[in-house]
């Protein structure tokens, strides 16, 4: 049977085989998956409450820090919720319009988080390399566009690989072995020419992954050598942690997305690299909230003072 997206979709439907084929791991996956979910949704939202409650936070660092939890928090939220509801109701379905709007959102909020991990690299650039000028340099314009920016490159490779994914007919063999419609995975289920759509991928992971990278590792490279040119250790010593959570989630986040795709490369199981996937969809995401609140004396102070005051 032969399908066209575009005259017959009310009637598409793909199957998310999710992680686990033995039925009695179900209830397992569903209490660990729920109660990740639930932490990371939390934890990211005391880091947005902490920094719009204390005017001492009211600092580029932590606006841009405070827009990364937001986005971590939509992002989990685009593909756990169905993989819960799939394992309560033990249906495996989804329909191709709620595919191609998880693809879509997937893909926005991934990008977000990418893009606000190069501007807060920035951020840490400048605040390090130029830190008499950093007021003025990071001015609210400044920040606002930045954001601005990230949201409408994102935006727009969100629109354009779900565009691409309309031009293609899907015919039976429609299950995709993951617990989200990758997009991957779901340009592979087609029927029809996909050589444009995997063009319109690697350029997109080109221009999402690799210059934002580029652009980490060039700013990494200019902070570690004006840290080095600073004469007093305690100079030193109080410029380094400024930049460690932040290290720390660049390094979770291209490492987990890194090794996913490495493997994939390497093995066909397809099953193994959606358990792998799990690291930079759902740990990292969770881990973020932390990495911060513990390597950050700041937002620890504030958080304290919520969990005693209630304000």
């Amino acid at each position: 049977m032969h399908m066209e997206p575009g005259n017959d979709t009310q009637h598409l439907e793909f199957l998310l085989l999710g992680l686990a084929e033995d039925p009695e791991l179900l209830p397992l996956l569903f209490g660990l998956f729920l109660s990740m979910y639930l932490v990371t949704v939390l934890g990211n939202l005391l880091i947005i409450l902490a920094t719009i409650s204390d005017s001492h936070l009211h600092r580029p660092m932590y606006f841009f820090l405070s827009n990364l939890s937001f986005v971590d928090a939509c992002l989990i939220s685009t593909t756990i919720p169905k993989m819960l509801v799939n394992i309560q109701t033990q249906s495996k379905a989804i329909t191709y319009r709620s595919c191609t709007s998880q693809i879509y959102f997937f893909l926005l909020f991934a990008g977000l988080d990418d893009l606000l991990l190069t501007v807060m690299a920035y951020d840490r650039f400048v605040a390090i390399c130029h830190p008499l000028h950093y007021m003025v340099i990071m001015n609210c314009r400044v920040c606002g566009l930045l954001l601005l920016g990230s949201w409408v490159v994102s935006v727009s490779h969100a629109s354009l690989q779900s565009l691409m994914i309309l031009r293609l007919s899907f015919c039976t063999d429609l299950e995709i072995p993951h617990f989200f419609c990758e997009l991957n995975q779901v340009v592979h289920r087609a029927c029809s020419d996909t050589f444009l759509n995997e063009v319109v991928i690697y350029l997109g992971a080109l221009l999402m992954g690799g210059v934002p990278l580029t652009g980490i590792l060039y700013t990494y490279c200019k902070i570690v050598s004006s840290i080095h040119a600073i004469s007093s250790a305690q100079g030193k010593y109080k410029a380094f942690p400024t930049c460690a959570s932040h290290l720390s989630v660049v390094s979770l986040f291209y490492g987990t997305i890194l090794g996913v795709y490495l493997s994939s490369a390497v093995t066909q199981n397809s099953r193994s690299i959606a358990t792998a996937s799990v690291m930079y969809t759902v740990v990292t995401p969770m881990l973020n909230p932390f990495i911060y609140s513990l390597r950050n004396k700041d937002i620890q102070r504030v958080l304290r003072r919520l969990c005693i005051t209630g304000r």
